[in-house]
């Protein structure tokens, strides 16, 4: 069988700066499981492994476009503290869900001044150019409840970096998205309501 939109994949892999410095890897875990045409996966790697089969050994490298995209200044921005009621300690590198016009958001706390809150809606891994290596060790159909939830339905299916797909905004996608599931997140009443 071959990868093609709607199948539902399992790979191995690692993520690296292009420089060599590791992210993320699946090496001492469960395979990354996603639907082919989710989205799920950064756009290079989901077109990399488009008709590939099980066993497929992939090496690619991805300038930031087709990975988590450039970075975005107009992403980064200062906000009101009061937007945070109900959050007691603000810390930098505290992860929030916030709700833009594009749907829910995950943005990080860069800095905080007593009126105001820094915040960035950049991927950690925006702006960088990454070395993706690894396998494809299964393939199967997706179901139709797979395929309406955009997700893997399994016990054992780790879709996002070895934790729980949940830590992630609705859409966002994961693959190498080192340091993220290391967060803690919360959902500020309000928070960012603005932010796009």
């Amino acid at each position: 069988m071959k990868i093609e939109k709607n199948s539902a994949v399992s790979i191995h892999f690692g993520v690296a700066e292009v420089d060599g410095n590791a992210l993320d890897s699946t090496e001492n875990g469960s395979p990354l499981q996603y639907i082919q045409g989710s989205q799920y996966l950064v756009p290079g790697l989901e077109k990399e492994l488009e008709g590939k089969e099980v066993g497929y050994k992939f090496d690619v490298k991805l300038e930031a476009e087709d990975a988590y995209g450039p970075f975005q200044e107009e992403l980064v921005q200062e906000v009101p503290r009061s937007l945070f009621e109900g959050v007691d300690e603000i810390e930098v590198g505290m992860a929030f869900q916030a709700e833009t016009e594009q749907g829910p958001r995950t943005v990080e706390v860069t800095a905080v001044t007593e009126d105001s809150v820094s915040i960035d809606a950049n991927h950690p891994l925006a702006g960088m150019a990454l070395q993706f290596v690894g396998e494809v060790v299964a393939i199967r159909p997706a179901t139709a409840e797979e395929i309406a939830h955009g997700h893997i339905h399994s016990a054992e299916s780790h879709t996002c970096c070895g934790g729980d797909s949940s830590k992630h905004a609705e859409g966002e996608s994961c693959c190498g998205g080192a340091g993220h599931e290391e967060k803690k997140e919360e959902k500020a009443e309000g928070c960012c309501d603005s932010c796009h």
